[in-house]
């Protein structure tokens, strides 16, 4: 089939998004139209600073909308009609049902995890933080499914598993990692989707997990607690929000970052932090100073 005449539009917002673009883009498979978040302030100067995929469709010449509301009779006419197929990869908001009915082969979904598994915004960092034991190797995976009007729950288009050696990377080598094998599925599903040679799987949702929402306390980490649930936290929140430890120094307490650790004997070796206003720095520098 020849997919450079197909109508696509892609919503997308993260750095998940763009790896999977990447795919597509390797395969000579780019989308008409790509959907992402508005800018948002960001830095000290809250500078408005368009989405990573914005700024992607933008170097290869690709039309954007950025939407700051997509439940709008007016966004709905700007998308037009004339679709193929709408995928969306970590978009970051809920579609409504009257524009994923759009496309003529309706709206595919591209998400890191073994659907039922790991249901939500956060699977990559879910997985992480599952209680498997560090350093042997672990199953992983991408789903594509057809979207429908719950979170996670359409049914499933195709599915393929990894094994993942000496468990867990970090969230960033993971989203790497998922990301390239999920957009080598989808490029290689969208064909066979679109000739309508795919039946689609309902999803065990009696064995569905679901992950709890991140938020910027979820980094917190106690080095009294379970070294391999604390090191699987500092895995899991490298890219946000960061783990961190709280102590005292110069008689308040102050936040600081763990960047980098390891198990060392079933121990937690910390080796590089970054202190609450300093630059970053090997932990041992970090004692000694608050000697």
């Amino acid at each position: 089939m020849n997919t450079s005449n197909l109508h696509i539009a892609f919503w997308g917002t993260s750095r998940f998004s763009i790896i999977v673009l990447e795919e597509m883009a390797r395969e000579g498979f780019l989308p008409s139209l790509i959907i992402t978040a508005p800018a948002k302030p960001k830095g000290r100067g809250l500078e408005l600073t368009p989405s990573e995929v914005k700024v992607w469709a933008d170097a290869h010449n690709i039309p954007t909308l950025e939407p700051s509301d997509i439940r709008t009779e007016e966004f709905a006419k700007s998308l037009g009609t004339d679709w193929d197929l709408f995928l969306v990869v970590s978009y970051g908001k809920i579609i409504p049902r009257t524009i994923l009915d759009m496309p003529h082969h309706g709206t595919l979904n591209v998400h890191p995890s073994l659907l039922p598994k790991l249901r939500g915004a956060s699977p990559i960092q879910g997985a992480i933080l599952e209680d498997c034991p560090v350093g042997q190797p672990h199953e992983a995976g991408v789903t594509i499914m057809q979207i429908d009007e719950e979170v996670d729950h359409g049914p499933i288009v195709a599915q393929e598993k990894m094994v993942i050696e000496n468990w867990p990377p970090k969230a960033s080598e993971l989203e790497e990692i998922l990301g390239t094998f999920g957009g080598k599925l989808l490029v290689k599903t969208i064909p066979e989707w679109i000739a309508g040679k795919i039946t689609l799987q309902e999803q065990d949702h009696d064995k569905a997990s679901y992950i709890k929402k991140i938020t910027k306390q979820s980094g917190h980490i106690d080095l009294s607690d379970d070294p391999e649930r604390m090191y699987r936290k500092i895995r899991a929140f490298n890219i946000w929000p960061r783990a961190y430890l709280l102590t005292e120094h110069g008689g308040k307490e102050i936040r600081v970052i763990v960047t980098e650790a390891h198990m060392e004997e079933s121990k937690l070796i910390i080796d590089r932090v970054i202190p609450e206003g300093k630059r970053e720095m090997t932990y041992a520098d970090f004692l000694r100073g608050q000697r």
